[in-house]
């Protein structure tokens, strides 16, 4: 027999070892650190100029950035504020290094989601952030997975639930029900109509008198910033249902997309949401809040099938809520929700493996050019990867062989490049800030 003690205590048992495990992958201090970045790789692979012009022109300008130097002289080793110092001072063949944006338009909302778990879900969301980031572009990770595997790979453990979406949308229900109260009072009638009370226990939190940025995280990329998840915001999916029960008229899906309304529009370039494998109130919020959907699936017959409920039920989904058309603020939110693009890629792929060519097939017959030309092959240093919590930006090639890690850096760079092109053509669609 087993009660909730015995699941309590099996918890406790696991944090130990997640403890032992972080000691093992992040520093000492249980803090993970970015290394550095060769200069070659600074040159082929971030800057994509040719290795002989930049050592020429750093040599040749002592007030560029020079990085450090191994002991046996050979290699120069750069820090990503170095790198991006270096990208925003020099231009090669009066061509500026910076990557490109689209002008008066905020930052950018990828949704990276799909029903099923394993996926690829968190490791496609960690790699894009990483491969943007240093591609010179600002990053928001949100994290909406309970599962918090994107935070934990960002180096953030020690989470309280009021720092996550869950936070986020109970702040949202306060200042919601506020706004509603006061335009209850303000009534044309003159006479105040009735209010819609919370209990202590949520109001006495504190969130409502939190900044935007209090959510907002730091990690071990200068420009990389996140808001984390943790195993303790699972319960927002019975708390939203029993919030909407004290205000049914609260938005709560356009919670997370009112909060990132409220970022100055150039605090970031690009957001990338993380999303649980499931259709509930943290994915339904990433869903409105989202620009793009990108869907990950993995090449087998039942990752076709889940994609394919997916999305039924995502249409289904937002077909309700789009009854909430006149609730919610005028200005906040477009409904129905419109997105700029959809993409599937697919994850975990084998070329040399027949089945997955086939389903790569079936893929491409029904959703056509919507399915991406570069999928995420894998390979040994992407599972290493994962073991160790990091993605293959992050491991020095140092630490495998070079053929071994170009050859899964390969597979990203080709799935983030592509992923580039269809962002910034949906990107300059949207409108321009005021």
């Amino acid at each position: 027999m087993f009660t909730h003690d015995d699941l309590a205590q099996m918890q406790a048992q696991s944090l130990k070892m997640q403890s032992w495990i972080r000691q093992q992958t992040f520093s000492p201090e249980l803090e993970k650190r970015l290394r550095r970045f060769s200069s070659w790789e600074v040159a082929e692979l971030i800057l994509q100029v040719n290795q002989s012009t930049l050592r020429g022109r750093l040599a040749a300008d002592p007030s560029l950035p020079q990085g450090l130097v191994e002991e046996d002289g050979r290699q120069r080793w750069y820090a990503l504020e170095e790198i991006n110092e270096i990208r925003r001072k020099l231009k090669v063949n009066r061509k500026s290094l910076m990557p490109p944006r689209p002008a008066n338009k905020r930052a950018f909302r990828v949704a990276i989601s799909n029903f099923k778990g394993g996926a690829g879900k968190s490791t496609v969301a960690l790699h894009f952030a990483h491969a943007a980031a240093l591609d010179g572009y600002r990053v928001l990770c949100v994290d909406f997975d309970p599962q918090a595997t994107l935070s934990h790979s960002m180096g953030l453990s020690d989470v309280t639930e009021e720092f996550t979406v869950w936070g986020i949308m109970a702040r949202d229900l306060i200042r919601e029900t506020d706004r509603m109260n006061a335009a209850m009072h303000g009534a044309e009638s003159g006479s105040a109509l009735p209010q819609r009370k919370l209990p202590e226990a949520i109001t006495g939190m504190g969130l409502r008198d939190l900044r935007v940025t209090d959510f907002i995280k730091p990690t071990s990329w200068p420009t990389i910033d996140v808001i984390p998840s943790c195993a303790n915001a699972a319960f927002v999916e019975f708390a939203s249902a029993q919030y909407r029960h004290l205000n049914p008229e609260w938005s709560f899906f356009a919670a997370v997309s009112r909060y990132l309304d409220a970022l100055p529009p150039d605090a970031y370039d690009l957001v990338i949401f993380d999303c649980p494998p499931a259709i509930g109130y943290q994915s339904m919020n990433a869903v409105f809040a989202a620009d793009m959907l990108y869907i990950p699936s993995g090449p087998g017959y039942w990752e076709y099938d889940s994609t394919t409920s997916f999305i039924g039920q995502l249409s289904e989904a937002l077909a309700d809520l789009s009854g909430f058309e006149g609730v919610v603020p005028a200005g906040t939110l477009q409904l129905p929700k419109v997105f700029q693009d959809v993409r599937f890629l697919l994850t975990r792929y084998e070329p040399g493996n027949e089945l997955h060519r086939a389903m790569r097939s079936a893929f491409q017959k029904v959703w056509e050019d919507r399915v991406t030309e570069n999928a995420i092959e894998m390979t040994r240093a992407v599972e290493q990867s994962g073991r160790f919590l990091s993605s293959i930006y992050e491991i020095d090639y140092r630490e495998m062989t070079r053929e071994t890690w170009r050859r899964a850096r390969t597979s990203f760079d080709r799935a983030y490049e592509e992923f580039r092109g269809h962002v910034l053509t949906a990107w300059d669609q949207l409108e321009d800030e005021t």
